[in-house]
């Protein structure tokens, strides 16, 4: 039941924006096989200037290990009220982490950005790891990430 009123919260904070539609999005992260433990994923939402706008999803539940999602930390200030509700276990090497969840119409073509942080126990950090834009065009379209992510994408 947490995790429908966290969700619902979440939904109307990202619906409110254009006060509009909401769609499901399918978010698939696959990940690189790096050869170490689960990797901790911050997924969130950047607006036009650049500005936090939101978190939809955390992998990794364990909260000491969120400063090393050092972009999403510093957004957020550590905050973990920004995700209560919204998380899941950590993504192990060469895995896929799927999540469908109800965006605004009114964030696409409109300069929003999806953001990716990653980081894995006893290995380096990447903030910033995904930064994709969200666009109806760029729908389906797979992004190559830096160090953990081999690919994301999104459909609608």
């Amino acid at each position: 039941m947490k995790t429908i009123f966290a969700t619902l919260a979440l939904t109307t904070a990202l619906t409110l924006p254009g006060i509009a539609m909401a769609r499901p999005v399918t978010l698939t992260t696959t990940l690189k096989d790096y050869g170490g433990n689960g990797a901790f994923l911050a997924i969130y939402v950047t607006d036009p200037k650049g500005t936090y706008a939101g978190s939809l999803w955390m992998a990794g539940t364990k909260s000491k290990y969120y400063e090393h999602l050092s972009d999403w930390y510093r957004a957020t200030g550590g905050n973990t009220a920004e995700i209560n509700g919204i998380t899941g276990a950590s993504v192990g090497a060469g895995r896929r982490l799927e999540i469908t969840l109800d965006l605004a119409d009114a964030l696409f073509d409109a300069g929003y950005t999806v953001h990716i942080d990653a980081a894995a126990e006893d290995m380096r950090d990447s903030p910033n790891e995904i930064a994709v834009p969200l666009t109806a065009q760029g729908a389906g379209q797979s992004v190559p990430g830096r160090r953990y992510i081999a690919n994301f994408s999104y459909g609608l």
